[in-house]
């Protein structure tokens, strides 16, 4: 309960980040999202040093421009969040790519309770050619976006964001 009222979205950290030994702890633990007969739809992508300076290039190559984008240099882990739907008479697409949604969430607690900043960033070149290549994506694969990682910063301001009325979000059956 703790760790779900209290996580926020970090949009700046510093140059700190989880060991890739760390992650798999991570992961292991996100793996247990919900899976509707244990498809195990997704996968995730570790980006650090230069793969982030290639991701820039693809970005930019998707937005038509020259040159490489400095987002993916916000943080210095990105793990990028994708879909891998697989063939299934019970299972429905979306129901898949839920799964996928639910194991990013799950990693985004579960490093934010670790002391680790985190923002799920997307954007318009998450379904792009060129983003997609660099990935290494198959036909049967999405990107959903990335986790950017990193330490939090100590002089940071306090969370905006207003608490939820859960009653408003919580009914009876009609």
């Amino acid at each position: 309960m703790d760790a779900a009222l209290a996580r926020r979205s970090w949009s700046k950290v510093t140059d700190e980040a989880p060991t890739h030994d760390e992650l798999l702890r991570f992961v292991a633990a996100a793996g247990r999202v919900a899976d509707h007969s244990s498809l195990r739809p997704w996968r995730l992508i570790e980006l650090r040093g230069d793969d982030r300076e290639r991701l820039g290039r693809a970005i930019n190559k998707a937005d038509g421009e020259k040159g490489s984008s400095s987002k993916p240099l916000r943080a210095p882990l990105l793990i990028a969040v994708v879909a891998s739907y697989r063939k299934s008479h019970k299972v429905p697409r979306w129901e898949q790519e839920a799964v996928a949604s639910g194991v990013a969430h799950l990693m985004s607690l579960l490093l934010d309770e670790a002391g680790w900043g985190v923002i799920w960033r997307t954007g318009h070149y998450t379904r792009s050619k060129a983003v997609a290549k660099l990935h290494g994506l198959k036909k049967n694969e999405e990107l959903l976006g990335w986790l950017y990682v990193g330490g939090k910063p100590k002089n940071s301001r306090p969370e905006r964001r207003k608490a939820v009325d859960a009653r408003e979000f919580l009914s009876p059956l009609p």
